[in-house]
């Protein structure tokens, strides 16, 4: 198997690190049956990659067995904006789902433990049609029975109908929405075409929130233990565990 590094996946602090620990848990709740779970987003920069990435290091830290596949076969950004190495090396997804790869051979071991990862691989000109092909479902087969967790990192679904194909096969969805930004209407919109896919959808992450500038969610975080912690992952269990 394959060995990389992230060259540029820097330590997060106390506070950080403890939002996504919370997010962790809030999963983990969801139950033993949820096991394959994709992130997506409304539009693209809401930091929906950023939050799979962590929450799958997080997850590996709980000593889960975490794959993170990145899912995004048109505009990825995980190998530049993580460093990770040998990316001329590194055979991907879109590598596997053209048949040029078999799936042993994109599956890389990272340096961090118990997390692998899948990247995306070159850009394709029919990335939904990739997709959509009895490969990726085979895929997701094969490492249910090797992994507590798949993670898969989906392109925006309000932007490309690629997210709500490779929900069919995942068993729940995640929201990464970014404050002040994505308005009802777009989430709602975003929503229905997740429920046509009949894809579990199990809450929703509110990104990039400033925590000094928003009364709303301000006292709740600094009473727990959020004093100094400007942006949060938020989740909507959260809201109702109050």
């Amino acid at each position: 198997m394959n060995k990389v590094k992230f060259g540029k996946l820097e330590k997060l602090s106390y506070h950080i690190n403890e939002a996504y620990k919370m997010l962790r848990t809030n999963l983990l709740f969801c139950g033993e049956d949820i096991k394959v779970i994709l992130l997506t987003s409304c539009t693209p920069n809401e930091g929906k990659t950023t939050v799979s990435l962590r929450l799958a290091q997080s997850l590996a830290e709980d000593e889960k067995k975490v794959i993170f596949i990145d899912a995004d076969l048109r505009k990825s950004v995980v190998v530049g904006r993580y460093g990770i190495n040998g990316e001329e090396k590194i055979k991907g997804l879109s590598h596997y789902l053209s048949g040029q790869e078999s799936l042993d051979n994109v599956v890389c071991n990272t340096d961090i433990s118990n997390f692998d990862i899948i990247v995306a691989g070159p850009s394709t000109p029919n990335p939904t049609e990739l997709i959509g092909n009895q490969y990726f479902e085979d895929m997701i087969t094969t490492l249910r029975e090797k992994y507590d967790y798949i993670l898969v990192d989906a392109p925006p679904l309000g932007s490309v109908i690629d997210a709500a194909i490779l929900a069919k096969v995942c068993d729940g969805t995640i929201f990464v929405l970014e404050n002040n930004v994505i308005s009802r209407k777009i989430a709602q919109d975003v929503k229905k075409q997740l429920d046509i896919t009949d894809c579990k959808i199990l809450g929703a992450v509110l990104n990039k929130v400033d925590m000094n500038n928003n009364r709303r969610y301000r006292g709740y975080y600094r009473r727990k233990y959020y004093k100094n912690y400007k942006y949060s992952a938020y989740s909507r269990y959260e809201q109702r565990s109050k």
